[in-house]
């Protein structure tokens, strides 16, 4: 029989593995977040090795900084606050999370947010309820207290438009993870509101001439583009020369090529090559592998679903898991 690994507390509402150092954060209804370890590499088991109340109100998503910039985590509470927590040592044995960031809101709340490495600068990318993206640059790689505001604009093809009183309930978002050094930043971002024009997913490029981000690519047919985006994962990258994204909307879950070659306008083709479409409603999350060949996906039925593609680039459902039964 198999054994679990990790056994969570009850209320637990979000977790988030940090593969690097093969730990686990999660967050609970009660406002704590919970790191837990493994003590025994050979047997990987992990047993809970903190606890921190990082706010009053229930979490709803964390997000690990990534390693090389130290030990933190990023909370969204059910309020839509948004916090950055850091692990610091007295020495070896003394060991508490400490408050690193609290991040201004406004009157609008924070739905999704994703950390994002490039050319030796870590940017973290925020949606928010009213349909704006915030763009926070760290200052000091050495120091995660040390955030700005590189950029702010909302989630359209046309720029010059701006939709106000928009009502977003949800937001995914996906940064690039390829690591190139020629390779600007870029990352895809997609809402589930009541504004037609925001909701399709977006690519978002950083122009370095004109130190501006660009919308290079939309991710949805002409007759799909009011559809209200579920979740978005863009795959690793492990040597194609197109990118695959896969994005969940009420039509099913659309793979997507995108060229890597922009045109005389700076767009970048696309392409739908295939559309998933197995689960009873709703799909909540997709999870790529680490070699962007086997994609992970969750909904409303329960069911964990694998799907990979052929040669041919033809995709078909390798697996289903049930999570609820031993």
């Amino acid at each position: 029989m198999d054994k679990a690994i990790v056994t969570l507390y009850e209320g637990t509402t979000c977790s988030a593995w940090n593969y690097s150092g093969q730990r686990l954060a999660a967050g609970s209804i009660d406002g704590t977040l919970a790191i837990y370890d493994s003590t025994d590499p050979d047997s990987f088991v992990f047993n809970r090795s903190s606890k921190v109340e990082v706010h009053e109100t229930g979490l709803v998503k964390v997000v690990w900084v990534p390693p090389e910039y130290g030990d933190g985590v990023a909370c969204i509470s059910d309020d839509g606050t948004l916090s950055l927590w850091e692990e610091l040592s007295e020495d070896s044995e003394t060991v508490q999370w400490v408050l690193c960031k609290s991040f201004d809101r406004n009157s609008s709340r924070v739905l999704d947010i994703q950390f994002g490495v490039s050319l030796n600068n870590l940017k973290l990318v925020v949606a928010y309820s009213d349909g704006h993206v915030k763009i926070f640059e760290l200052l000091d790689p050495l120091n995660l207290k040390s955030w700005q505001i590189q950029a702010e604009f909302q989630n359209a093809i046309d720029s010059i438009s701006k939709f106000g009183k928009c009502l977003c309930l949800s937001a995914s978002i996906a940064w690039n993870p390829s690591k190139r050094e020629t390779q600007q930043s870029s990352f895809v971002l997609g809402f589930n509101s009541d504004t037609p024009q925001l909701n399709s997913s977006k690519v978002w490029e950083f122009d370095q001439d004109h130190q501006r981000w660009l919308p290079v690519a939309e991710l949805a047919l002409p007759s799909d583009k009011g559809d209200q985006v579920f979740a978005i994962a863009w795959a690793p990258n492990i040597g194609r020369p197109y990118e695959v994204i896969a994005v969940s909307t009420c039509n099913g879950i659309a793979i997507w090529h995108v060229g890597s070659e922009p045109d005389p306008d700076g767009r970048l083709a696309i392409e739908r090559v295939a559309l998933l479409s197995s689960h009873d409603n709703e799909v909540w999350q997709l999870e790529w592998d680490m070699s962007g060949m086997t994609l992970a996906t969750t909904g409303s039925d329960g069911l964990v679903r694998l799907w990979q593609s052929n040669l041919d680039d033809v995709w078909h459902q390798k697996a289903i898991f049930d999570p609820t039964t031993s």
